[in-house]
């Protein structure tokens, strides 16, 4: 079922949305300042293209407050705007049966873009 789901995902979407988190990922790869950035963003394309059957966890804080001050720059240069898109989608996606599973992936995918310093995805 998680690759029927999966599928459906990437033709009605999941594809474009994760090559634009890739391009997102390799522009800030470019500089120096941007790689924890870009390294972010490449953790969502992941999960964008294969959210059912995943899982977002909260890592290890190895990192300490580094990854919350990550965070709050993150939340503030785009990832509050991120959050609040999927949460539209998730809402529009609730409105008939067939598309509350999407709404779901929907949901996983805000939890990760608002704040995605110290957690990991974890496939089942």
């Amino acid at each position: 079922m998680n690759l029927l789901g999966n599928i459906i995902w990437l033709i009605f979407g999941g594809l474009a949305a994760a090559l634009g988190y890739l391009v997102g990922g390799i522009v800030l790869c470019m500089t120096i300042i941007g790689i924890p950035f870009g390294l972010q963003c490449f953790k969502l394309a992941a999960l964008e293209l294969w959210p059912f059957g995943s899982q977002v966890v909260s890592g290890d804080s190895r990192a300490g407050c580094l990854s919350v001050v990550f965070n709050i720059i993150w939340l503030i240069f785009g990832g509050l705007y991120t959050a609040l898109v999927h949460l539209v989608f998730a809402f529009l996606l609730c409105i008939t049966i067939i598309g509350i599973p999407f709404a779901r992936q929907h949901l996983k995918l805000m939890e990760l873009s608002l704040m995605p310093f110290g957690k990991r995805i974890e496939y089942r």
